[in-house]
């Protein structure tokens, strides 16, 4: 199956490249002056750079709220576990010093002075 995929990434990325190809050919082939493909393939790559910029702005601010949802998350994460370590060690220092009595070594001490 793995030979399926790599046939159509292949076949894929061919068309891709074709299409590149066939466009760039028909812009330089076209029935114009040279004065107006420059023209328009300057205009084009205006148009592609804007939207490029606008693409990575976008990403970038996407990015920004990830990370600050992240950011956020993990301090609710850390406030969480050193709640339950305040938790637990107040358990522990309870239970330390309460004192262990059992009825069977009660002993009774009389101190005479």
């Amino acid at each position: 199956m793995t030979e399926r995929e790599s046939d159509f990434g292949a076949f894929l990325a061919g068309f891709v490249v074709g299409g590149v190809v066939g466009a760039i050919a028909a812009l330089l082939l076209a029935p114009q002056s040279g004065e107006e493909t420059r023209t328009l393939i300057h205009d084009r790559s205006i148009e592609l750079k804007d939207k490029a910029v606008e693409k990575a702005d976008t990403a970038r601010i996407k990015a920004e709220a990830a990370a600050a949802e992240a950011r956020a998350r993990a301090d609710e994460l850390i406030k969480l576990t050193q709640d339950k370590a305040a938790e637990f060690t107040k358990k522990g220092t309870s239970g330390q010093n309460k004192p262990q009595s059992s009825s069977s070594e009660t002993t009774e001490v009389t101190v005479e002075g």
